[in-house]
C-alpha cells in the first residue's frame, strides 16, 4: 500500500492517460510524449487553417464563376479571346455542346450595347428571343437575357436615343411572358413562377420609365435644321432608315411637313429595305400615273419584314466552327480565311444553336 503523502508515486514517474487507460511512465518518457502531442497538435491546426483557407477559396472561386457566367460582376469581365467553338456534335476532342448562355458571356453582349455599331444587331437578337425563344433557353441563358436587357434599358434612359425600338423590344417579351406563364403553364420557363412574374413587374416598370423620357431641348441658340438650306435638309431625312421618324419630323412644322412629301424619300425607303421583286408585287399608282412610293412603303411594311442592314455583325468561320465579331480575330488554321467566313444574321445565330 503506497504511503499517504503529497505524491505517492516513485520519484521521476508520471501517471499518464491513454485509450487503454492510466499508464506509469517515467520522465523522458513523458517528454517524447509531450513533444509528439505538441507536435501532433501543431499539425492539425496547420492542416484545419489550410482546410479553412482552402474551403474559402473554393467558395469565392465558385462565386465568381457564377458571377461571371450570368454577367453579374460590378466590374466587367472581359475574355481575352471574344470567341466561341460552335458544333452541333460531340467529339473526341470537344465533349458536349455549345450552350446560347456561354456564348452570351464569351461574345461579351453587355458591352457590345455600348457599341452604336453593334446596338441595333443585339436588340434584334433580343426581340427574336423574346418572340418565339424563351422557353428553349437553359436557366443561365435566361439570367443572362435579362441581365443584358436590364443593361439596355439603362443605355437608353442614360442616352436618350433609341427609345421606339427599345419599348417595342418590352412590349414583344410582355406579351410572350404573358401566354407563356397564363396559357401554356408554369413548368414551360426554367425556374420559379414567382421569378418570372418579377421580372414581368421590371419590364412594366422599365416601360413607366420609358414613357416618362422627357428630352430637353439645347440651350445654344446657334443654327438650327431649319436654319439649313433645303438640299442639306433633305440631304440630312435621306440618313433616316424608318419611315416612321419621316412622319414625325414632318410633324414639326409645316416647312418639314413639305419636305418630308418628297417622292425620292420615300423610294429610297422601299429600295432599302425590299428587294425589286416585292416592290413590283405592291406596285401603288396615282391618278396620274406616278408611282405612290410612300404608300408603297407602308404598305410593304405590313406584308414583308425589313431587310436586315447592320454596321457590325457576328461572323462564323465554316472551317474553325468559331464565332466572333467582325473586328476581332480568331486562331482561324485556313490558308484563306475571308474565303471561308461569312456574316450571321440574329436569325441565323440563333439557328446555330438550335441542336
Amino acid at each position: 500500500m503506497p504511503f499517504l503523502g503529497q505524491d505517492w508515486r516513485s520519484p521521476g514517474q508520471n501517471w499518464v492517460k491513454t485509450e487503454d487507460g492510466w499508464k506509469k511512465t517515467t520522465k523522458d518518457e513523458n517528454e517524447a510524449n509531450n513533444n509528439v502531442s505538441e507536435r501532433h497538435c501543431k499539425e492539425e491546426a496547420y492542416y484545419k487553417e489550410n482546410l479553412l483557407l482552402s474551403i474559402n477559396y473554393d467558395v469565392a472561386t465558385k462565386k465568381r464563376k457564377k458571377d461571371l457566367l450570368n454577367n453579374n460582376t460590378k466590374i466587367p469581365y472581359f475574355h481575352k479571346d471574344q470567341w466561341i467553338y460552335v458544333h452541333k456534335g460531340s467529339t473526341k476532342e470537344r465533349h458536349g455542346y455549345c450552350t446560347l448562355g456561354e456564348a452570351f458571356n464569351r461574345l461579351d453582349f453587355c458591352s457590345a450595347i455600348k457599341d452604336t455599331r453593334r446596338f441595333n444587331y443585339v436588340v434584334r437578337l433580343l426581340e427574336l428571343i423574346a418572340k418565339s425563344q424563351l422557353p428553349s433557353l437553359s436557366g443561365v441563358a435566361q439570367k443572362n437575357y435579362m441581365n443584358i436587357l436590364e443593361r439596355v434599358v439603362q443605355k437608353v434612359l442614360e442616352d436618350q436615343q433609341n427609345v421606339r425600338p427599345i419599348k417595342e423590344l418590352l412590349q414583344t417579351l410582355y406579351v410572350s411572358l404573358c401566354s407563356l406563364v397564363q396559357d401554356m403553364g408554369k413548368s414551360v420557363l426554367v425556374g420559379n413562377i414567382n421569378i418570372w412574374v418579377h421580372r414581368m413587374e421590371n419590364i412594366l416598370q422599365w416601360q413607366q420609365q420609358l414613357d416618362n423620357i422627357q428630352i430637353n431641348r439645347p440651350t445654344n441658340t446657334g443654327m438650327t435644321l431649319l436654319d439649313l438650306p433645303v438640299s442639306l435638309q433633305l440631304n440630312i431625312m435621306h440618313r433616316l432608315s424608318d419611315g416612321r421618324d419621316l412622319l414625325s419630323l414632318g410633324q414639326v412644322c409645316p416647312d418639314l411637313g413639305v419636305l418630308t412629301e418628297d417622292r425620292l424619300l420615300w423610294k429610297n425607303l422601299c429600295q432599302y429595305h425590299f428587294t425589286e421583286r416585292q416592290i413590283r408585287r405592291r406596285l401603288i399608282v396615282s391618278d396620274k400615273g406616278h408611282l405612290e412610293w410612300k404608300k408603297m412603303y407602308f404598305k410593304l411594311c405590313r406584308c414583308y419584314p425589313h431587310k436586315e442592314q447592320y454596321s457590325d455583325t457576328l461572323q462564323f468561320c465554316t472551317h474553325c466552327h468559331i464565332l466572333f465579331w467582325k473586328d476581332t480575330n480568331h486562331p482561324c488554321t485556313a490558308n484563306n480565311p475571308e474565303s471561308c467566313t461569312i456574316s450571321v444574321s440574329p436569325q441565323g445565330f440563333i439557328n446555330l444553336f438550335k441542336f
